[in-house]
């Protein structure tokens, strides 16, 4: 690996490291808000922190006299616009389960049901006409396992209604990923996230001004969980991303970042005293198993062979 690489991956784990602690500001931020109140004012918090960003990167560009095409013509904006809403409209929905189902119960437990993503983005491919192997097939299975230990109990065969809420938001951020997906090869990408920021926050305020309504006081006493979920993980931590991720294989981007659910489950622990029974932490070791393989291509015997006649 070269040194430009091993410097992005080290941003990588920085990154999955602030998503995992992440967690334990939300959690704390919902014994003094809720839900709405807290998204609204992290998600608008993060849409400022990358405006500087943006100038930054565009007089970059024009210092190395780039041509830059995209986004100056009618239908470039379009593009922005309706990619950023879309994407903003999905992230809400998926943070406010997340929200939710951070209050009733640990954020480790709440970080890996979170991390089915990774094996829902690919199911979900196959409504896209996408082939899903006997890999993605088996991951599902290891991943079921994994949420059978972490989730159920013994002797019940059912999920609480937080489990439930979190495996809607995995469901809402699989659909969130696949929105990025179609939209970031069109779009600039951090002029998306912005976008998709404000939408985020615009709608989440909405909802606090319906239902919620809390006090300045309130607030003021969630402040650090807020400016850290909104400058930290959602500012600096996408903009760590996006420099790490450059000229890094994707799959071994997907695998550090998904480190982020054992980042969580163990400060957690060291942060908030939340411990995980044997049958929970054997459900985390399971669901990361499910997470790995579901990211790591594994070489057909096509490939094998094709390889081999190579090389002799």
């Amino acid at each position: 690996m070269k040194p430009h690489q091993i410097r992005n991956s080290l941003l990588l784990f920085l990154t999955a490291i602030i998503w995992g602690t992440s967690f334990v500001a939300q959690s704390v931020a919902m014994d003094y808000i809720k839900p709405f109140t807290f998204n609204g004012i992290r998600f608008t918090i993060g849409g400022v922190v990358l405006l500087p960003v943006i100038v930054f990167l565009e007089q970059k560009k024009k210092k190395k006299k780039e041509i830059v095409i995209e986004n100056r013509t009618k239908e470039g904006k379009t593009q922005l616009m309706s990619g950023g809403i879309c994407c903003g409209i999905l992230l809400m929905v998926a943070s406010t389960f997340q929200q939710f189902g951070v209050t009733g119960t640990s954020v480790g437990k709440a970080a890996f049901i979170t991390a089915l993503y990774i094996v829902l983005v690919p199911l979900l491919g196959i409504f896209f006409k996408r082939k899903a192997g006997v890999q993605l097939w088996v991951s599902v299975v290891v991943a079921l396992i994994g949420l059978y230990l972490l989730c159920m109990k013994e002797n019940q065969f059912f999920f609480n209604g937080y489990d439930v809420v979190l495996l809607l938001c995995a469901f809402t951020f699989a659909l969130h990923i696949l929105c990025v997906d179609h939209f970031s090869p069109l779009v600039d990408s951090v002029k998306l996230s912005c976008i998709q920021f404000f939408v985020c926050g615009f709608l989440a305020l909405i909802g606090m001004i319906l239902t919620e309504q809390p006090s300045m006081a309130e607030i003021m006493a969630a402040y650090r969980p807020i400016l850290y979920a909104g400058v930290i993980s959602s500012g600096l931590a996408y903009t760590l991303q996006v420099v790490g991720q450059k000229d890094l294989n994707p799959v071994i981007a997907s695998l550090i970042m998904s480190l982020e659910s054992v980042v969580s489950a163990i400060s957690g622990w060291l942060i908030l005293n939340q411990r995980l029974s044997k049958r929970e932490i054997w459900g985390c070791i399971v669901m990361f198993l499910a997470i790995i393989l579901a990211q790591v291509p594994l070489r057909t015997r096509k490939e094998r062979k094709r390889n081999k006649s190579c090389v002799d």
